[in-house]
């Protein structure tokens, strides 16, 4: 099945972490899914799934959820894997990142979990780190805010204003991925702003 990519967003399950930074992979997922007319539903892997087409005669996408808490999202994405005979490189995690300032993207494949605990539990689970990341900015926290309690505060209203259009664009990032690989989006999305 190498024309199926499993695309995952991570985030923490229950309505207290839905519209934190944290959960910004799981925004970018309800994004690709509304696209598609699609709804997430209960898979055996402890995660939520729609199957669904980047366009029609087009590859395959699995939007994935993992049900789990982000620390252990591994255990999902490697289950989904498994299931759907998806190899590490045509699996695409979407996570929010500390070391992106807000509204910027960073795409990439392989290289270290700059401290993300669900990228390194995803990277223990695949047995490789060699899978595509899109990096969701969040920014740093401001003063001596723990980066910890950050991630799981809710966006501010200024950043609230902007998550639209920075959640369509990592969408967007995904699709040109599954589309056009990596190297094509990381020009588009690498570029300067103008």
């Amino acid at each position: 099945m190498a024309d199926t990519w499993l695309v995952v967003g991570l985030g923490n399950p229950g309505p207290r972490y839905e519209r934190t930074r944290h959960n910004i992979g799981q925004l970018v997922v309800d994004e690709l899914a509304a696209r598609r007319s699609e709804t997430l539903r209960s898979h055996k892997a402890n995660a939520r799934v729609a199957e669904t087409w980047l366009r029609p005669g087009a590859a395959k996408m699995v939007l994935a959820q993992p049900n789990s808490f982000m620390n252990v999202s591994g255990g999902p994405v490697s289950a989904l894997t498994a299931f759907y005979g998806i190899s590490p490189d045509h699996v695409i995690v979407v996570h929010d990142e500390l070391d992106i300032p807000f509204d910027s993207l960073k795409l990439k494949v392989g290289g270290g979990h700059g401290g993300h605990n669900g990228v390194r539990d995803v990277t223990k689970a695949l047995g490789t780190p060699e899978f595509a990341r899109v990096r969701v900015g969040i920014g740093r926290p401001p003063g001596r805010q723990d980066p910890a309690d950050w991630v799981l505060d809710p966006f501010s209203a200024t950043e609230r204003a902007v998550l639209p259009s920075l959640v369509s664009d990592a969408a967007d990032a995904v699709e040109q991925v599954v589309g056009e690989g990596l190297l094509a989006a990381q020009q588009r999305w690498h570029a300067p702003r103008s």
